[in-house]
């Protein structure tokens, strides 16, 4: 027996030791790729030598005696920190996913070849004015002189995840960062999406007034009433019922309610304390680890820039220099329509036209992929954009037969200069020259918030289609593509997009609210991102006769929902402090401890306080009762509750209340019978997932900010160290917005917010500040890939500052790049 434990005892230890080398010898692969800050280097392609002073934060500072040297400074740092981010949207870009990942993501691939994005991008850098052309290639050069340190002195193939994920890792291109560009087009457009819903809800719902309800328009002057989709389109049947699509791997297309967002303001002179112009800007986009975010100063032949950009596009997309700040929120421009094409019955390689059938323009694409045999698919275009397959965006289910859906979008052009007008942006010294130089923007499409010496402005910048006022649909539901009354007509001259130049009151400002008020086909868009941050923005900002750098952040922090406010009082207006008394620990007395909670809060949505889970779980279960027996599986489609249409049922407004009776009931349901039922539904809800001791709950155990690693993120034991998770105040509608992600066991997880914040003063510029949400390195390994989590998270900054000395101080390495 002694022999055997010895034995036991020796194979025991034997496998501690086994663990134990494998994880140091996993622990120096991986660590082999960290980055070394403080060195020379010689590198080939630049004229001069470039500096390289990382500040504390690990924000780097680029200094050479010319632009282009600049440029490949950047190109280096972003291959340095994010350089398997930058591959992997390369690779989402290209449609070349599976080459790495396999099966799984297959249907990301098949539809970004479809859109073409990548083959557009090669086709529009002969586009670029020769400023851009030169940053472009000197960006692809730092990175690239990366890779060859890379490969030359064996740094762990530059991250991690290239150990698990093994692929050939092909140069810099300069079309590579323009297709960049691009993918976030795409990840901040959602009008297909919600064209298709709007079908498939008007064929469920014949009364145009309940339709006005759940797809409600932002409260204004009225819109004209629209034609039911049927009508549009004959032979779709009035049931369209489809199953659950599963979000592919990797897929840069957002689920509905997740597309752009984000805050911008503007204070002239005028209105400031200090007589300085002051600009607050947060562009929302979905968490990830890293954030999409990296922040640098580059040091140009104009002056110093420095702000937020994203690894793989040599710009700063948002920021300041020492004359002029700009921000950025999503416009909500609908660039996007569907068309429905006919096919011609004897050749169905052939659709219908205005001129009659015409053949499809098509191409073959082979999808290379992991461990199995590629796949060859057949690209077709109409006239109208690139053809969709019914299986995609539940383009079946309001597609009759015979026919085909095809998409168009502003994107899908071959003369993209947005990367020009990004590039120009950082030169421009006045808000006359910003806005000058971004008339070639094409897509995305933005609002531009402008801060200079002079004055303020906003402007949506990104190009407008023309359609035919005789639209039949006015672009809000698929259309007949064969109609030439349906079709774009090119594009609005720059002109016609709206813009707010030195305004009387000296504020500019957009939550991705309504802008305009013109009537189509110059509407900008039906669909609105924001109908309630407006409302407490505005409050905020008339508030003070004149703002400051510090108000500008509680503005920017502010955790309020006028949602909140507004609905609580009409849905428990006939539940508060009614009923009779109850014993402890009965629905009824969870109901009436809710609604004392209820009464007694404020609105603020911190992350300390029970009241704002309570309230989130009462109107999500509220608003599924309400629709869920008229629309059926199609409910599960309206992930996130929409206040202007529970205020609309609760004040009756058009009939609304009529969603309050359950159909399949005998009885006749009100609107205090369903609040009630509901209100009951959330708390035994939160009673199994969180407790039942409702004074004890707490908003931000919920609403936890998922930066979650894009592949790393589900692997078992390996996520917990990749995934950066915190509690966090806001959401749906608060300034601090906190975009929950409404479906799942975990609904109120915050997964779409501030990547980025930056507050600029230019009474001082340097007393200016910023923040990222995650850190600036990729590498989960580094000190610098959560480090700025926790600041972000409880509202700090770091200095924005462009004092080429205080960068110095305290720094956390200098690079000096010297030519080879």
């Amino acid at each position: 027996m002694a022999q055997v434990f010895r034995w036991l005892f020796r194979l025991t230890t034997a496998a501690l030791v086994l663990a134990v080398l494998a994880v140091v010898a996993v622990y120096y692969l991986a660590s082999r790729s960290l980055p070394e800050y403080n060195k020379t280097l010689q590198v080939a392609g630049i004229t001069s030598d470039v500096e390289i002073i990382r500040d504390n934060s690990n924000v780097p500072h680029i200094f050479a005696a010319s632009d282009r040297d600049v440029f490949f400074g950047l190109g280096y740092v972003h291959a340095q920190d994010r350089l398997w981010q930058m591959m992997l949207m390369r690779r989402t870009a290209q449609g070349r996913l599976s080459e790495m990942f396999g099966a799984r993501t297959l249907e990301t691939d098949k539809l970004l070849r479809r859109l073409d994005l990548y083959p557009l991008a090669v086709q529009s850098v002969q586009y670029q004015d020769a400023r851009t052309l030169d940053a472009l290639e000197s960006y692809a050069a730092g990175v690239n002189a990366r890779l060859e340190e890379i490969n030359r002195d064996s740094l762990g193939r530059g991250a991690p995840e290239f150990f698990l994920f093994d692929a050939p890792i092909a140069p810099w291109q300069p079309a590579d960062s323009i297709a960049i560009v691009k993918l976030m087009a795409l990840q901040l457009s959602g009008y297909l999406g919600d064209e298709v819903l709007r079908a498939r809800t008007s064929l469920l719902l014949p009364d145009a007034n309940r339709l006005a309800d759940i797809l409600p328009d932002v409260p204004g002057p009225a819109i004209a009433a629209l034609p039911d989709y049927a009508s549009l389109v004959p032979g779709v049947p009035r049931f369209t019922d489809a199953p659950p699509l599963q979000h592919a791997a990797l897929m840069p297309v957002p689920p509905r309610g997740l597309a752009g967002a984000s805050n911008a303001w503007a204070a002239a002179p005028s209105r400031a304390a200090a007589n300085g112009a002051l600009l607050a800007n947060d562009p929302h986009l979905g968490f990830t680890a890293p954030t999409i975010w990296y922040l640098a100063r580059l040091e140009l032949s104009s002056g110093g820039v420095i702000g937020g950009g994203i690894p793989g596009i040599p710009a700063l997309m948002v920021g300041r220099s020492e004359q002029m700040g700009w921000g950025l929120t999503s416009s909500y421009l609908d660039d996007q329509d569907v068309f429905i094409e006919e096919l011609s019955t004897e050749n169905p390689e052939e659709y219908r036209t205005p001129d009659g059938f015409k053949p499809f323009v098509t191409r073959k694409s082979i999808i290379q992929i992991k461990d199995t045999a590629p796949v060859t698919m057949t690209l077709r275009w109409t006239d109208n954009g690139p053809v969709l397959p019914g299986t995609q965006f539940d383009l079946g289910t309001i597609t009759p037969p015979g026919h085909v859906a095809a998409l168009a979008w502003t994107a899908l052009t071959p003369r993209d200069t947005s990367m020009s007008a990004a590039i120009g942006l950082m030169f421009a010294r006045t808000v006359d020259d910003a806005l000058e130089t971004t008339k070639t923007y094409i897509a995305p499409s933005q609002n531009l918030t402008l801060a200079g010496p002079d004055k303020i402005a906003l402007k949506l910048i990104g190009a407008m289609p023309r359609r035919d006022a005789n639209h039949q649909s006015q672009g809000r539901l698929p259309s007949l593509g064969w109609m030439a009354q349906n079709r774009w007509q090119g594009m609005l001259p720059a002109s016609a997009n709206p813009e707010f130049i030195a305004p009387a009151g000296g504020i500019v400002g957009n939550t991705n609210n309504k802008i305009v008020d013109r009537p189509f086909p110059l509407h900008v868009s039906f669909e609105w991102g924001d109908s309630q941050r407006i409302q407490r923005w505005r409050r905020m900002m008339q508030g003070r006769q004149v703002h400051t750098r510090d108000s500008f952040i509680e503005v920017q922090l502010d955790t309020v929902s006028t949602a909140a406010r507004t609905l609580l009082p009409l849905i428990g207006r006939d539940l508060w402090f009614t009923g009779q008394a109850a014993a402890e620990g009965t629905p009824e007395r969870q109901r009436q401890k809710a609604l004392d909670l209820l009464a007694n809060w404020n609105g603020e949505m911190n992350e300390h306080l029970p009241e704002p889970l309570i309230y989130a779980a009462w109107l999500k279960f509220l608003q599924d009762r309400l629709i869920r027996d008229d629309l059926g599986p199609l409910a599960g489609e309206f992930t996130h509750v929409e206040p202007l249409f529970i205020e609309r049922v609760f004040r009756d407004i058009d009939g609304a209340s009529a969603w309050c009776d359950i159909i399949r009931s005998a009885a006749v349901e009100s609107c205090t019978d369903v609040a009630r039922l509901a209100l009951d539904d959330a708390v035994v809800w939160l009673g199994e997932t969180y407790g039942t001791a409702l004074e004890s709950l707490r908003w931000g155990e919920a609403h936890q900010a998922t930066h979650d690693h894009p592949v790393l993120g589900e692997v078992p034991l390996l996520r917990y160290f990749v995934n950066i998770r915190q509690p966090t105040s806001g959401g749906d509608q608060t300034l601090l917005r906190g975009r929950t992600r409404g479906t799942g066991p975990d609904p109120f997880q915050n997964v779409h917010g501030a990547g980025y914040r930056g507050v600029y003063d230019f009474a001082d510029p340097d007393s200016s500040v910023f923040i990222s949400s995650t850190g600036q390195s990729g590498h989960f390994l580094s000190r610098h890939y959560d480090d700025l989590g926790l600041l972000w998270r409880r509202g700090e900054y770091i200095p924005m500052s462009l004092d080429r000395d205080l960068a110095r101080a305290a720094s956390v390495g200098i690079t000096r790049l010297v030519r080879d």
